[in-house]
């Protein structure tokens, strides 16, 4: 399974949180994860194997919708600022467009980030 991982500047702190609070189920399931470019590096830095894509407003928030079209990505946890304004914001919403066309599930926020660890 592979989990794309997504995080805006005011919530990678709280991305990484996320992840060592779910780390067992992370390796127990053995799930690949995939990120855009600084949530990624981070997520490295704290000890996860991440396949770091390109930076957000670069494309990586695209290259992931990407992955989604294509059915190599599984789930989405994107934490999103929703109180922040983005220049990349067409691509947030294609992403997001593209997790429902797909049916692909999509968690925006740590709390039904959780359940759907839960559910796996």
């Amino acid at each position: 399974m592979t989990i794309a991982i997504i995080a805006h500047d005011g919530k990678k702190a709280e991305m990484v949180q996320f992840l060592n609070e779910h780390q067992e189920i992370l390796h127990s399931k053995n799930i690949k994860l995939i990120s855009t470019g600084t949530t990624g590096e981070k997520a490295k830095r704290a000890g996860f194997d991440v396949e770091a894509l390109l930076s957000g407003p670069l494309g990586g928030d695209a290259q992931i919708a990407a992955g989604v079209a294509e059915k190599k990505v599984d789930m989405v946890i994107f934490f999103r600022d929703p109180l922040a304004k983005h220049p990349h914001e067409p691509d947030i919403f294609m992403l997001m467009r593209l997790c429902d066309v797909y049916d692909i599930p999509l968690a925006t926020n740590p709390a039904t980030a959780e359940l759907l660890l839960k559910g796996l």
